[in-house]
């Protein structure tokens, strides 16, 4: 691979590969499997936009030939020489400066997964979101297939993650033309695109385009759970709501694939409805953790007796897998995911923990704590969970901002019911007192009292 003339909009002290405070390049495990499904051995691709070292290299094993198009002098240096034994070329430069007849017949797939704002450098003046797909399509031979990336500036991550960075400038923040912005959301994201290419496959990108773990045409089932999965992973720290319920909830709600961190668009082409294959189970049945939880809110013990004793002999037969890794379908279980190395016990408490961090209600004021917790779904199974000879109370916050709240107003309601109850405890029993039956009871019964305790003294002497 030699690199070709530098073509104009070129960036000398700049490199989206090895940025500094700017976001990397297009990367995951997702991005690779969607390029095996989609590439076939014969063809010749564009590869546009910053995309990781390992991608292109990928691309470059799979085809004939590839040509790549980037803005940064340095990467575009970098990369000549990683595929100096590839057919095809290294092109820098600005998408506006680049010719629409640079490949002779046109290109049988392009791929931009990274997406199009990153064609272009600080000397483009005015270069719009839909001036850059035509671009890119004109490039394409009839028949073509196009994969494009796009990011969600409405994602989970506005819901769960405050950017608290957003209004400090960064080093890629150069102005743009007001024109220069892709369509906000997925339907106009997806109308353009059918507008200017056909038919179009939408794929929902967890947890980001720059790390795509997983690609999914579905957020549901357990779909959801592999995207909230993705997610929770993410944003671990501090958080506005908790990652893995609010995924959950959307996908519940079907918003799982309009409000996924970023999405990959596939013209022309068929590609697996799951990528990587085989990340998300098949077969029927609901996640363990969720069946659990509805039953705590519900407060439905006898539900929670017939389950967990079934789990505990899963487990006791060979099972592997926590609550939140365990499918249960009717009366059987399946783990879904990685086994884990645990006892009976420590599946229990790991449950117990995870219910508390979710801010799920719990039926049993004394079991406000994950020892106490576990103890009591424990002895559910007939298993006796000894006290601990000396810990402090472990505390188990909500994850997310939101849920703490939530906790609060609900303790201080039943804190609230919990007064109200005394109270009128309290003026029964005041009202008992003042009654005529209790007050000649209590003149009938003090002078006995008397008597009696003026009887034990005169014995006591006796006895002396």
């Amino acid at each position: 691979m030699t690199r070709s003339n530098l073509i104009g909009g070129e960036m000398l002290n700049w490199s989206d590969l090895h940025p500094g405070d700017a976001r990397p390049a297009a990367a995951g495990s997702a991005a690779t499997a969607l390029l095996a499904a989609v590439l076939q051995p014969e063809d010749s691709v564009l590869i546009a936009g910053p995309h990781a070292a390992d991608l292109v290299t990928a691309v470059a094993g799979q085809v004939t030939s590839v040509d790549l198009l980037v803005r940064s002098a340095p990467d575009a240096e970098e990369l000549a020489e990683l595929l100096s034994t590839t057919k095809g070329e290294v092109v820098c430069g600005s998408l506006d400066r680049f010719p629409i007849d640079h490949k002779s017949g046109g290109y049988d797939v392009v791929v931009a997964l990274d997406g199009l704002e990153r064609l272009v450098g600080p000397d483009t003046a005015k270069f719009s979101w839909g001036e850059a797909l035509a671009r890119l399509q004109g490039q394409l031979a009839p028949g073509g297939r196009l994969l494009l990336g796009a990011e969600n500036s409405f994602g989970f991550q506005r819901l769960v993650q405050p950017d608290i960075a957003a209004a400090l400038p960064r080093d890629e923040d150069w102005g743009r033309d007001l024109s220069d912005r892709a369509p906000a959301g997925l339907k106009p994201l997806t109308a353009a695109l059918a507008a200017h290419t056909g038919g179009v496959q939408t794929y929902a990108v967890f947890p980001s385009l720059t790390q795509a773990e997983v690609a999914l045409s579905a957020v549901d089932g357990f779909a959801g759970v592999v995207a909230a999965r993705h997610v929770a992973s993410r944003n671990d720290g501090p958080v506005l709501m908790d990652p893995y319920r609010v995924v959950l909830d959307a996908a519940a709600a079907g918003l799982g694939l309009e409000l996924a961190p970023a999405w990959y668009f596939v013209v022309g082409a068929d590609a697996p409805g799951v990528l990587p294959a085989g990340v998300v189970p098949e077969g029927e049945g609901v996640l363990l953790e969720e069946h659990l939880l509805l039953a705590l809110r519900c407060d439905d013990q006898a539900e929670l007796r017939r389950v967990i004793p079934g789990y505990v002999a899963w487990l006791a037969a060979g099972g592997a897998g926590s609550p939140d890794n365990v499918i249960l379908d009717g009366s059987s279980y399946r783990l879904f995911g990685e086994p884990q190395e645990l006892d009976v016990v420590e599946h229990l408490e790991r449950f117990a923990k995870r219910a508390l961090e979710s801010g799920s209600r719990q039926p049993w004021p004394a079991a406000a704590d994950p020892h106490a917790l576990t103890a009591r779904l424990a002895a559910m199974a007939g298993i006796t969970v000894p006290e601990r000879e000396f810990s402090p109370d472990e505390v188990i916050r909500p994850r997310g901002s939101a849920e703490q709240l939530a906790t609060v107003a609900r303790l201080a309601d039943e804190l609230a019911h919990a007064s109200a109850r005394a109270i009128l405890f309290e003026g029964t029993v005041s009202g008992i007192r003042r009654s005529l039956p209790y007050r000649v009871g209590h003149a009938v019964l003090n002078p006995a009292r008397v008597i009696r305790r003026r009887l034990k003294r005169v014995l006591r002497k006796v006895r002396r």
